[in-house]
């Protein structure tokens, strides 16, 4: 029951950052770039400074879908940022350079996290099927213990995999921001518009590791409790 008051708890937070990311998102919607470029031109701009010839732009489907694939080496914009003007285009076009800046220097938190991917898809796995045993009265005695150990292990994944996140989270916007600055795409307000919102995006990442965290905390407590 406590572990669907955590879920619940930090659900509900992440539902307010959620909005209030995309409450700032609509409203540097509004506020155009000096330089008027779009999104898609502002990605092709930074990936020819930092010489990355190699990744390809395309436009995606989704409302903030924003994201750069390291395998097919493609950065996927959202239509609003792939086509916007503005300052939460540039932002979040600039965002998602930093991610490939970052693939293509080798940054060594983007690569363990990459590396942690498959790990982290197959602890997400065995979660559910948990669960479901736990659901039907698996739980108790030996063999409880047995799913607790499991659930730790897979939520310890989880946990490391959302804390690893934040700094490739963070350091991608730390590139962006001094990117558009150094470049004066945006300025004096602009910039502060773009950092406001990608301090907003980075709030999610935050809300989802704390989570995880506080999640493997639990059956880490629990584990320990059960074999006092």
């Amino acid at each position: 029951m406590f572990y669907f008051i955590i879920i619940g708890v930090f659900s509900l937070i992440g539902m307010v950052v959620g909005n209030r990311l995309k409450s700032k998102f609509k409203f540097y919607s509004q506020k155009p770039i000096t330089g008027n470029m779009s999104g898609a031109e502002i990605a092709q701009k930074m990936l020819s400074h930092y010489g990355v010839n190699d990744v390809k732009i395309v436009q995606g489907q989704g409302f903030l879908s924003d994201h750069y694939n390291p395998l097919s080496k493609v950065i996927s914009l959202s239509p609003d940022v792939f086509q916007g003007r503005n300052i939460s285009a540039a932002a979040v076009a600039a965002h998602e350079c930093g991610h490939a800046v970052q693939h293509a220097n080798s940054y060594s938190m983007l690569k363990l996290r990459s590396g942690l991917v498959p790990v982290m898809k197959a602890s997400s796995s065995i979660q559910q099927f948990l669960f479901m045993g736990m659901m039907v009265g698996m739980g108790a005695g030996f063999g409880g213990n047995i799913f607790i150990l499991v659930l730790m292990a897979t939520f310890g994944v989880t946990a490391l995999f959302s804390l690893i996140t934040l700094p490739v989270e963070f350091d991608a916007s730390r590139r962006a921001l001094a990117w558009l600055d150094n470049t004066g795409i945006t300025q004096g307000e602009q910039y502060d518009g773009a950092k406001d919102a990608l301090w907003w995006a980075a709030m999610t990442y935050v809300v989802s590791a704390l989570s995880a965290l506080v999640v493997f905390l639990y059956f880490f407590l629990q584990f320990m409790g059960n074999n006092d």
